[in-house]
């Protein structure tokens, strides 16, 4: 059976999911946005556990326990500062998604949900990210035959509405 794409404005810490990822930074440091988010909804034993993975590569992803969030782990995904596009931002934020999957199946979930990578003050334009993200997860889906839902979650609704027009458009 396929895995389920859908998209929602939520707040990912709330999800009962197997796995959110974290839009996080290279230093797996306590930072704004859904990263302090998800640090603050965990408590301090996630920044703990985070000190001692020595950090992550761009377009890399690391696994740690969810402590207090309804998810049972936190995926660690540290997606590109946009630069204007001509820096391999795409490839970078192509790999957090597929590494993302993996380090999932890896790990036994069946559900995962990903904020937008890279889109709050790493200054990646959703209209060009959101595209990349949803034929991303579909493309690498096949290799991990585990994972049976796939959440975009989003903070704002107009970010959502882009993620649902573009699942639906790719269901055809």
């Amino acid at each position: 059976m396929a895995a389920v794409l859908t998209a929602k404005q939520a707040d990912i810490t709330t999800l009962d999911v197997d796995a959110i990822v974290n839009a996080a930074n290279s230093a797996l440091a306590r930072g704004g946005g859904v990263c302090g988010a998800i640090h603050q909804a965990a408590g301090p034993e996630l920044a703990e556990e985070c000190r001692g993975l020595g950090g992550c590569e761009v377009g890399d992803a690391k696994l740690t326990r969810g402590y207090r969030l309804k998810a049972r782990f936190v995926i660690h995904a540290v997606g590109p500062v946009w630069s204007g596009g001509d820096q391999g931002e795409a490839e970078l934020l192509a790999s957090c998604y597929r590494r993302s999957l993996e380090v999932a199946a890896q790990n036994g979930a069946h559900s995962v949900a990903f904020p937008g990578i890279s889109t709050g003050i790493f200054g990646y334009p959703v209209e060009l990210a959101a595209p990349l993200a949803v034929k991303t997860v579909r493309e690498s889906l096949p290799q991990h035959p585990s994972i049976q839902e796939v959440v975009f979650c989003c903070f704002s609704s107009d970010d959502a509405a882009i993620y649902r027009r573009l699942i639906e458009a790719t269901n055809e």
